[in-house]
């Protein structure tokens, strides 16, 4: 499956009761689509997917489908703690219409390598869309090793790893072990170039919210050969990445849109808005990387 080099984990807004705003939301897709963006996830990580409900999730993917009608591949994260859910959200996103699922590895519950290899493979073979293997150990406690994503690779549609590790030696593992059909990305921005130059396929993106074009440049320009280019450009939208880390994701990023004109709204509890300090500690990156341009 062919979903670009820059995949754009969307954020998912919300009006001032808390309720999911659908206007705001085509309209997010609109300036993402703009910007450099090749394909959409919807209800994963940035998207507050541990806030949303099963009924607030289904309606989502339906719209983003709509909406996007076939423009770009649609991803939606179906994945949870719990295996038997999993698979009725996936089979109930595969008949709204998206693409592929993303399945993050099982969190809280601690499984050992058998036990999310088993997890994996019962949600793969009970739907026919491809299916990307999410590992973030920062958030899930637990580690898919690289060994797990290579047998995991096997199954005819697990086609694509989003590795969040943070480890380019995981991902390089995985990418040496694994066919040339498989892909590897990051979920890690600032890891992006680094996993373009060992052989990786792009990003599942955060940043690609606010610096899209630019990372699309990036991109570009590594792979027409022009290094020196893709490394300046790399330099200039790190502080940028690293700034929309500073504070839990997505909250740094939906005040990074509001600065451009892209209004979401707030967040859901237990996250909560940035202070005054914290804002301008943003503003202040966010001016230094205006005025390169």
């Amino acid at each position: 499956m062919n979903i670009g080099h820059i995949s754009t984990a969307m954020v998912t807004p919300f009006k001032e009761d808390g309720s999911v705003d659908f206007i705001a939301t085509e309209k997010l897709i609109e300036h993402l689509l703009s910007t450099g963006t090749d394909s959409l996830v919807v209800c994963g990580t940035t998207g507050e997917s541990p806030t949303l409900t099963t009924d607030e999730k289904l309606t989502l993917i339906q719209f983003v489908v709509e909406k996007v009608n076939n423009r770009v591949p649609v991803i939606a994260g179906t994945g949870s703690n719990n295996t038997a859910e999993s698979i009725d959200l996936s089979l109930e996103a595969e008949a709204l219409g998206v693409d592929a699922i993303m399945i993050v590895t099982p969190y809280y519950n601690k499984p050992n390598q058998r036990g999310m290899i088993a997890h994996f493979e019962a949600i793969a073979n009970a739907i026919t869309l491809p299916v990307v293997v999410y590992n973030i150990p920062g958030r899930s406690v637990v580690n898919l090793e690289p060994e797990s994503v290579i047998a995991l690779s096997k199954i005819p549609n697990i086609q694509l790893v989003k590795e969040a590790s943070g480890s380019l030696d995981q991902m390089t593992k995985i990418l040496a072990g694994t066919d040339d059909n498989f892909h590897v990305y990051s979920g890690d921005d600032s890891l992006t170039l680094p996993l373009l130059a060992i052989g990786g396929s792009g990003i599942i993106s955060v940043a690609s919210h606010v610096i899209g074009q630019d990372m699309q440049e990036m991109v570009q320009a590594f792979l027409e050969g022009n290094h020196a280019k893709s490394a300046e450009i790399h330099q200039s939208i790190l502080p940028v990445i690293k700034g929309l880390f500073e504070h839990p994701n997505p909250v740094v990023v939906k005040y990074a849109l509001s600065k451009i004109g892209v209004e979401v709204g707030s967040l859901r509890l237990p996250l909560v808005e940035l202070t005054e300090e914290e804002k301008l500690t943003f503003d202040k990156i966010w001016d230094e990387y205006s005025k390169s341009k």
